[in-house]
């Protein structure tokens, strides 16, 4: 790997380029992150989700061959595999890559399917956050879709980022984009809806922890519903999954 491997120095690093991009938008972001030899082998993480469509157009622009890593959590709707696969072709994507849990890790500690039910931590981390750390385990740094406006644990979120369990830079290009500018891009671009929003999912995770929501609603409040959990975990914090008023 060829980030900075001193955890203090590629804090500075990070440091420098939130203030060096601080005035820039997303695209230069993506160019710096896919090109400069400091934030070396990066790999874009997608759910394919409801506003997913955006951030993987914006990286198909720059390079249509970065590593796109789509986890398949094996509950996910079946509108989603199908978007997937329809967005990677309309797209152009050449390396998107499907990452599953460990089959012998689910038939152990999941051997009914319904570890969501009594506890969605412990499925959350078997079927996203450890296949995730598996995957990423080549990559120095990764491209995420997160954005301010989407919850209270992301609202001081700068366009990079260190993971101090990994360090791992963490590069958010869309952190200051509005729930408006994702529509207008969207739109603009003609690029395709996932088919649930219109259905009242406005966010889309796997199908049984996720629910329709009402008009007046936060956008997330179908996610985890009843729950106090904002995070799959796939975002964590020296490791531990952030939980609500949390920093991300």
């Amino acid at each position: 790997m060829t980030h900075v491997t001193d955890i203090t120095d590629l804090r500075d690093t990070i440091a420098s380029l939130n203030t060096e991009f601080r005035h820039h938008g997303a695209t230069s972001v993506l160019e710096a992150a896919l090109s400069r030899p400091e934030f070396g082998k990066i790999a874009m993480v997608s759910s394919f989700g409801a506003e997913s469509v955006a951030l993987l157009h914006l990286v198909a622009m720059v390079d249509r061959a970065t590593p796109v890593l789509f986890i398949d959590t094996e509950m996910l709707f079946a509108e989603t595999l199908v978007y997937q696969t329809e967005v990677a072709e309309r797209l152009g994507l050449k390396n998107v890559q499907t990452i599953r849990a460990s089959t012998t890790e689910v038939a152990r500690r999941d051997p009914d399917g319904v570890l969501h039910q009594s506890d969605t931590d412990a499925c959350c981390t078997l079927r996203k956050t450890e296949p995730l750390e598996g995957a990423l385990a080549g990559f120095d740094g990764w491209i995420t879709g997160r954005k301010r406006f989407q919850s209270g644990t992301r609202a001081q979120m700068e366009f990079f980022e260190i993971e101090d369990a990994t360090g791992r830079i963490k590069v958010n290009p869309l952190a200051f984009w509005a729930p408006g500018d994702v529509a207008a891009y969207m739109d603009e671009n003609r690029l395709p809806r996932h088919p649930l929003v219109a259905q009242g999912y406005p966010s889309i995770g796997c199908a049984p922890c996720t629910s329709k929501v009402k008009p007046g609603e936060d956008p997330r409040a179908g996610r985890w519903r009843g729950a106090e959990k904002e995070e799959c975990g796939i975002h964590f914090v020296n490791g531990k999954m952030v939980r609500k008023g949390e920093t991300a």
